[in-house]
């Protein structure tokens, strides 16, 4: 396996070699000024570059030797993954109801409220009575991209893979984005959550390319994403609950979505 150790700063130097001899790995490359590649690496290890990378706030994955170019599409979910907050709960925000509604969400997020339509329902219901106009506010004026969003989009696109934004919010915001970024996909509800939706989101855009779920990178934060990552080739949690980066492939919790393409060689 490879062991690529990312930090959102600058990597010294210094960890070079903690690393490698930790990881009993064959040799250590420089990916850039903010990764390193440890060839070789044994997954037996993991737990104890689990507690190194912890102390010094890196990312580690563990990630057999493959190239970017072998998938053939990247699936995202949008609220606090593609984009830094949480749609829903800045909506909220303008109705007087965001803690309420930011509870509701973390709840759901952390796999409390096990029926996404329930929780969806239950802060839908605080929004009653909102001008409209409070939408194209959060878009213009809150919403924004994670770090690294960018350069991970450019690299996709670069290697051939098509782009999939997916929510289990609003229509409205996807299709913004969809337009502003230039992707290829996007899906999502306007209040109707079915258990697994995102999954098929995910099913439908391989089988409308002809390729099998194994080719698709699957990116979220939260317990609902969970169905969608499962039957993605590479499932990847992004500032994720510790539930969902347990499930997960490889797990960010440090650095930029940036981070992606560097786990390829």
């Amino acid at each position: 396996m490879n062991l690529v150790i990312q930090s959102a700063a600058p990597l010294a130097a210094e960890h070079t070699r903690p690393l490698t001899a930790l990881a009993r790995g064959a040799q250590a490359e420089s990916i850039d000024a903010y990764a390193l590649r440890i060839a070789d690496a044994d997954p037996k290890q993991s737990d104890d570059i689990a507690i190194y990378c912890d102390t010094h706030q890196l990312d580690a994955a563990w990630i057999a030797p493959q190239r970017l170019s072998d998938y053939g599409l990247l699936a995202m979910d949008m609220d606090s993954t593609l984009i830094t907050i949480e749609c829903i709960d800045e909506i909220a925000d303008f109705c007087g109801v965001k803690a309420q509604v930011a509870a509701i969400t973390e709840a759901s997020m952390r796999g409390e409220i096990s029926d996404f339509s329930e929780s969806l329902t239950r802060r839908v219901a605080l929004l009653k009575g909102l001008d409209a106009a409070a939408l194209e506010h959060v878009f213009t004026e809150r919403l924004a991209l994670s770090p690294g969003a960018a350069s991970m989009l450019e690299q996709a696109r670069a290697a051939g893979l098509k782009t999939l934004l997916v929510s289990g919010g609003f229509t409205f915001f996807t299709e913004r984005l969809q337009q502003q970024l230039g992707l290829d996909y996007a899906r999502a509800n306007t209040l109707e959550i079915v258990d697994g939706k995102l999954a098929r989101f995910v099913q439908e855009t391989c089988a409308a390319l002809g390729m099998p779920t194994t080719r698709a990178i699957a990116l979220g934060d939260g317990s609902n994403d969970l169905k969608m990552m499962a039957v993605a080739g590479l499932s990847v949690a992004f500032r994720a609950k510790p539930v969902v980066r347990a499930a997960a492939d490889v797990a960010f919790n440090y650095v930029g979505l940036d981070g992606l393409p560097r786990l390829f060689v």
